[in-house]
């Protein structure tokens, strides 16, 4: 049921947009409008027609797909959404963005950003978020599941684990604790330890002090790195990382001190 004078309408089962007056109707029940016998042809422009494809490109591009906190089904939503249903576990799925200003020790779980000011203090043991940006204090736990960018002068006694983390060129930050990440960019100044499944990245402007465990790191020119380097994955031994070789004997009058293994160039 529609307002008799509405001029358009969408369809509640499938979202489609359609105009009243082209629908049959088998009977009125104002004798302003009277029922009409046969449907209304619709001829649609060229105009028309481009608009409503950039507006069918521009919701599918705004459509995202999330993974349920629980079961870990997947599936696709609008990005305008505040919330939704799992299908699979039924369990309710937060989508909004919280911004802390003040101190703040709730459990969040949500999809959306997370946004610590300058004034803010989030000292809750358990943050889940898709990205998070950090310009005020962290005491608790963040784990995102993209972007974690810091812009901040200070220390960070918390935990963050997440898939990508960038200090900005303006950050100063020391972490107590070891950071956890795939990816790190580094444009600031940052002191702590890192264990990166991916790349630990250093640019000009940046400097880290701290031990790192990656499987690569990159120092542009400019850029400074202090600490102890252990390239290669975390769980793999010696002798997987060195190839087991027969040993070579040399003879005593050209024996020295020095390193056990020979650096290659």
């Amino acid at each position: 049921m529609d307002y008799a004078a509405a001029k358009s309408s969408m369809c509640r089962q499938c979202g489609q947009h359609y105009i009243p007056a082209a629908v049959p109707k088998q009977a009125s029940k104002s004798r302003f409008l009277p029922a009409l016998t046969e449907p209304v042809a619709l001829v649609e422009d060229a105009s028309s027609t481009l608009r409503r494809k950039f507006e069918g490109m521009w919701a599918r591009e705004r459509s995202t797909v999330i993974e349920c906190f629980e079961c870990k089904a997947k599936q696709e939503i609008s990005s305008a959404a505040s919330s939704t249903i799992c299908p699979a576990c039924s369990r309710h799925i937060d989508l909004k963005d919280y911004k802390v200003a003040t101190s703040f020790s709730r459990i969040i779980r949500t999809h959306g950003e997370v946004h610590i000011t300058a004034k803010g203090d989030l000292s809750s043991t358990t943050v889940v978020c898709r990205s998070a940006t950090i310009e005020g204090k962290l005491r608790g736990g963040l784990h995102c599941a993209e972007t974690a960018t810091i812009d901040m002068t200070g220390k960070i006694p918390g935990q963050l684990v997440a898939s990508h983390v960038v200090v900005e060129r303006r950050a100063v930050v020391q972490f107590f604790r070891t950071v956890r990440v795939k990816t790190i960019e580094i444009r600031g100044k940052m002191t702590g330890e890192i264990i990166a499944d991916g790349v630990v990245v250093i640019h000009k402007t940046g400097s880290l002090d701290g031990d790192v465990t990656a499987r690569a790191i990159s120092v542009e020119k400019g850029g400074m790195f202090s600490g102890q380097l252990v390239i290669g994955q975390q769980k793999l031994t010696q002798g997987e990382l060195i190839p087991a070789t027969p040993p070579v004997k040399a003879p005593e009058a050209e024996l020295t001190l020095g390193l056990s293994q020979p650096i290659v160039a």
